[in-house]
């Protein structure tokens, strides 16, 4: 329904996580524009620089190794 999931939450774990994005937010942020996301779940802060169609480009790495 133009809502944007992630599974996992990156910084705290929680699953299946509505991100407060919808997918009319993706051109402007893919044309240049950035865009702070807080995550829901824990209030954790990224800023989103590019968008595919399938990945976030953020301003730093956040993905667990």
């Amino acid at each position: 329904m133009k809502d944007i999931y992630v599974s996992e939450c990156p910084f705290c774990g929680q699953s299946n996580v509505l991100l407060p994005l919808r997918t009319k937010d993706l051109l402007p942020i893919h044309e240049g524009r950035k865009k702070l996301l807080v995550f829901p779940c824990c209030h954790e802060k990224v800023t989103i620089v590019d968008t595919d169609q399938d990945y976030l480009l953020a301003d730093r790495p956040f993905r667990r190794r």
